[in-house]
């Protein structure tokens, strides 16, 4: 009996859903690519069902930048309902969303707002789920240096960071997307903790960036204040594999 399995991914042509699609595909499953450029759209509906039927299981990587609250959580939620929605009627067996690690906490940041409606859409959706929220990735810390910039010094919070590759947390949301929904959430982090000055020092140099860096008490995360903990787990995680050293080597 084939092992086989029909997975669907929602934004399978974003940055972790293109290696999500991938790793399924080279494990022998049928990766069906959902995403508005092949007609697939979960905000208003579109494409749905004809996407899932079949299907075994969703994983949710579907995204959207504004610093609008109201927009930005009615996106996520309202995504989430419509799919969890055509999944129940499909007969979709698992839906796996990505998430944040502590969106909980850090509410006062619209996306992390708009995370947290996420999940909380999907679990109370009545179809079986897993939450798998990811520290910040390899790939966004140069947008953070940038943002933390200037005159000519990188001044960053003094807290704590676990950042984790792309093709990580991609192989996490399949390996999950192909077991038993957890209900719940699981936390997904890179192999290193350390102080963000230290990633950030390790990225500049690394890029021949001799711009000072700086750590301070009472800057906040794009708008949510933070402490030490606030962008790390705070139990048990899901290690990554990938060190920063060496995705930059790569």
């Amino acid at each position: 009996m084939s092992m086989s399995k029909k997975v669907v991914v929602i934004g399978g042509t974003g940055l972790i859903g293109s290696k999500a699609v991938k790793r399924l595909q080279d494990g022998g499953h049928e990766a069906v690519i959902a995403s508005s450029r092949n007609g697939v759209n979960a905000y208003t509906g579109e494409g749905l069902v004809e996407a899932l039927t079949g299907a075994d299981a969703v994983i949710d990587v579907s995204n959207m930048m504004s610093f609008d609250t109201a927009v930005i959580t009615d996106f996520f939620a309202t995504s989430s309902r419509n799919l969890t929605t055509a999944g129940r009627a499909a007969g979709v067996r698992h839906h796996v969303v990505l998430s944040i690690v502590n969106a909980d906490g850090l509410a006062a940041n619209p996306y992390m707002a708009g995370k947290l409606a996420q999940e909380e859409a999907v679990a109370a959706s009545g179809q079986a789920y897993s939450i798998v929220r990811a520290t910040q990735f390899h790939e966004f810390i140069e947008t953070l240096i940038d943002a933390y910039s200037a005159d000519g010094t990188v001044t960053v919070p003094d807290i704590d960071f676990q950042p984790i590759a792309a093709a990580d947390v991609a192989s996490a949301l399949v390996e999950v997307a192909l077991g038993a929904p957890k209900n719940g959430t699981i936390d997904l982090a890179g192999p290193e903790r350390a102080a963000f000055q230290s990633f950030a020092r390790t990225y500049l140099d690394a890029r021949g960036d001799p711009r000072p860096t700086r750590a301070e008490t009472g800057i906040d995360y794009f708008g949510a204040p933070v402490v030490t903990g606030s962008l790390v787990p705070g139990g048990a995680f899901t290690k990554g594999r990938v060190t920063l050293a060496d995705w930059l080597r790569t």
